[in-house]
């Protein structure tokens, strides 16, 4: 049988899909991940890696045992997470998946007050597109979530966390600049830039843009809200920033302009998520009840 050191060596490599990335995610040398892969497909008796100069390439029984893979690690995390049940609070590795529209802003912040409340818990944190953050979860590649709310599926629970206002960018050179709050038809009257349709801070934006009858420019998008900031320095058009990016990326940017909407504010509502199924879920929600205390701190006032 495979060991669990081999299956993380699996599930590394299909993640990242470089040797040298590999290896240091789990903590390995690149020999000893690669002759361990080697090992586990002469064990198994089939490829599981394409191997070439310029790339890795999953083989369909790779892709397809890497998945198990992800499962069996869940549930040997889940294991000695209930041998160490009779802990008070969480310690070891925490994995954590939030979109790039929430994490750099949000998670430096909270660093501070976790390490004095949880000294002996470390966080895996990656940024993750938040379409697939449920899937991510429910296979176990997540502990928990931090996402936009609502989250889909009843298997998870969640807990809001704080609510955002989205603020209104504008160039600096803007005529709308001369002024320190929008109103719809200020909105109107602009070019509105997001990301790309199907996240969810863009669907809320054309929604948003939709009811108050503003243009939303289809033809330009960004992959980021760096990428937004950017275009909307230039004065391509305007854009919805969330308040905590505008605290952190913005505070000395003299290019662009920040406004409040007055009438019709936009908000958007930020959660934690965690499986009920796991051994831990009681401590993950003593954990999601702190994360919000220590959001509210941080978040507000705006």
């Amino acid at each position: 049988m495979p060991t669990v050191r081999q299956l993380e060596y699996l599930v590394a490599i299909s993640e990242v899909k470089h040797f040298r990335r590999a290896a240091e995610q789990v903590n390995t040398t690149q020999p000893t991940l690669s002759g361990q892969l080697k090992a586990l497909e002469d064990r198994l008796g089939v490829e599981l890696v394409e191997r070439s100069r310029s790339r890795v390439v999953m083989t369909p029984a790779g892709a397809e045992i890497a998945g198990i893979a992800r499962r069996i690690l869940s549930d040997v995390r889940e294991i000695r997470a209930i041998g160490t049940s009779h802990n008070k609070k969480l310690a070891g590795v925490v994995r954590l998946g939030v979109p790039h529209s929430i994490g750099p802003s949000l998670v430096p912040r909270l660093t501070q007050d976790l390490r004095r409340e949880y000294p002996d818990l470390k966080f895996f944190v990656r940024e993750e597109n938040p379409l697939q953050l449920p899937n991510a979860l429910a296979d176990g590649t997540y502990d928990i979530v931090i996402g936009p709310l609502p989250f889909a599926g009843g298997e998870f629970e969640t807990i809001e966390l704080y609510e955002e206002p989205l603020v209104l960018a504008i160039a600096s050179n803007h005529d709308l600049a001369r002024k320190n709050e929008a109103n719809s038809d200020d909105v109107k009257a602009l070019g509105i830039i997001t990301l790309d349709a199907t996240h969810p801070l863009s669907v809320m934006v054309r929604h948003y843009c939709n009811k108050v009858g503003a243009r939303v420019l289809a033809d330009y998008s960004g992959n980021s809200l760096d990428t937004l900031r950017e275009m909307v320095a230039t004065g391509l058009g305007a854009a919805f920033l969330p308040a905590l990016y505008v605290q952190s990326a913005l505070v000395k940017d003299k290019s662009i302009k920040t406004l409040d909407v007055k009438g019709r504010p936009l908000k958007r509502s930020v959660g934690m998520a965690w499986r009920k199924s796991g051994a831990h879920t009681n401590r993950l929600s003593d954990l999601a009840h702190f994360l919000k205390a220590t959001s509210d701190k941080v978040v507000g006032p705006l």
